[in-house]
């Protein structure tokens, strides 16, 4: 999963010029096809956030889950189209779009809705891919902990793994972001993809097991259900690195065809595995979705390709971050002390939040709910209204690059009613649904599943912090059983659904 992150630029490409109607569009004379943009697209949007999916089904007592799952995958797929059209409106009006642009989405937004917009769109931006690196942290170190766990026999806190990641990583984000990044999101895909594929198999073979002793959620917990909101909307939300790959495409206004094969592609890798993890396992199932698979070699190799899709996201994701650090505080752009002091302050900050907020689960739901909500739900709405009506204005007045921003009155005035319908539609949802997901998150990370901060822990009485969790949880209703008929394994009793 690459989302939020600047990815970099297939190669260069040769302009076709293209008239300024508005019925003409831009093309490149070479670039990636509608097809093998929709892979990019699923390289995007497939990764850690399918570990915790299957969890959030279970939350929300399966049929609520999976209409909500459904209605994200269309609306993320409406939002995704928009912001292909939005796209070509860019590089109809304004032609310096059809060169190199290092940051589409934040122009995007300049010219839909002024500067001052622009910026936020950046600094959303920005926080996402901090929040996904923080995210990819805790879970490669827990998966490499469990790993570990299941082949050792050696318990080793996760906490400690965080750093020696961080430290690992650390000389890797030194180097200067490579030209072609491409290789990554497909082999992301593909670990993603043969990933679901194992925890398939063993939810298959679990199932006369576990199926027989299967407990449900009795009651409605209000708060499981905007926790299990976050969740999908990480699972689901890209958008931010949409822009760029548009950019990379010979035709891009064929992005809605790569939206559509994309998303379809993505709900259909998602929802069986969602569904049979609910059959197989019920509320058995915690935050992730590998430790409920009974049999080793297919858990952990599992656990491998998730991991290997998080350090690869991880060494990507670091670079727009680090470029980002250095231009405030003018790095040269050469290797440097400097540069060496600044991306080393970077992996420092990371790895700190890491250890502050141990928590996966809960922090995976606060980076969907807040900031992948606005660049994967909100932005393309609003910036795709705004450049329709003020590419009407610009034809009505006959200029091709007007400096003044469509007001809100017009915008309400011009565009289309079931385009308005549907856009305020999903912005209202967005809002109100990111809002109290946002705060159920954080509420959750501050009381039931508060995790004390990994350099506490040290200071803490034996009877005053957690366990160290194992590698696996039990199914059945009382979490005890196991296809491997040794319940010593067996992580503790918990009620993760707060239904007692």
């Amino acid at each position: 999963m690459t989302r939020g992150k600047t990815l970099p630029t297939v190669g260069s490409f040769e302009v076709i010029e293209t008239g300024k109607n508005m019925n003409e569009r831009h093309r490149n004379e070479q670039g990636l096809g509608w097809i093998i943009t929709s892979f990019f697209v699923v390289g995007d949007l497939a990764g850690g956030g399918i570990v915790a999916l299957p969890a959030a089904i279970v939350q929300t007592n399966f049929w609520p889950g999976l209409i909500m799952n459904i209605l994200m995958a269309l609306s993320m797929t409406y939002t995704a189209h928009m912001l292909g059209l939005s796209w070509t409106i860019l590089q109809r009006r304004w032609p310096e779009y059809r060169e190199h642009c290092r940051k589409p989405y934040p122009e995007m937004g300049g010219r839909a809705m002024g500067n001052t917009v622009k910026h936020i769109v950046s600094v959303c931006i920005d926080i996402t891919q901090f929040g996904i690196a923080v995210v990819y942290l805790i879970l490669s170190a827990k998966n490499i902990s469990d790993f570990i766990d299941a082949f050792f026999k050696i318990e080793i806190s996760f906490c400690y793994v965080i750093l020696i990641v961080g430290i690992c990583l650390l000389p890797v984000t030194f180097l200067k972001s490579p030209q072609d990044f491409w290789w990554a999101i497909m082999l992301a895909m593909i670990t993603t993809t043969l990933a679901l594929i194992l925890v398939m198999i063993g939810a298959v073979m679990d199932y006369s097991t576990c199926a027989p002793e299967i407990a449900f959620n009795d009651k409605v917990v209000p708060a499981n259900y905007f926790l299990a909101l976050g969740t999908i909307l990480f699972s689901y939300g890209g958008h931010a690195a949409f822009p760029t790959i548009l950019h990379d495409m010979r035709k891009p206004y064929h992005f809605t065809r790569s939206s559509v094969l994309a998303f379809a592609i993505v709900f259909l890798l998602y929802t069986p595995v969602c569904i049979l993890a609910y059959l197989t396992y019920g509320n058995s199932l915690r935050e992730s979705i590998l430790n409920s698979v009974q049999n080793t070699a297919l858990q952990q190799g599992a656990n491998f390709l998730i991991t290997l899709h998080c350090i690869l996201t991880l060494t990507i994701v670091f670079n727009p971050l680090n470029q980002e650090a250095e231009e405030v505080f003018n790095v040269p752009h050469h290797f440097c002390w400097q540069r060496v002091l600044v991306r080393t302050g970077m992996m420092m900050t990371v790895v700190f939040v890491a250890e502050s907020l141990p928590s996966f689960g809960p922090l995976l739901g606060l980076v969907g709910s807040s900031t992948l909500t606005l660049s994967s739900l909100i932005f393309p709405c609003l910036f795709y209204l705004y450049l329709t009506v003020g590419d009407q204005i610009a034809e009505e007045k006959g200029k091709k690059t007007p400096d003044e921003i469509p007001s809100f009155v017009e915008v309400l005035v011009r565009s289309p009613r079931r385009r308005l319908i549907i856009c305020s539609l999903i912005v209202i949802f967005g809002l109100i649904g990111g809002i109290v997901a946002t705060y159920t998150s954080i509420k959750e990370l501050a009381t039931t599943r508060f995790t004390e901060p990994c350099y506490i822990k040290p200071f803490l009485s034996s009877t005053g912090s957690k366990p160290i969790e194992g590698y696996l949880n039990c199914c059945g209703a009382w979490q005890n059983i196991t296809r491997q008929g040794d319940i010593s394994d067996c992580n503790p009793y918990m009620d993760f659904y707060s239904e007692k």
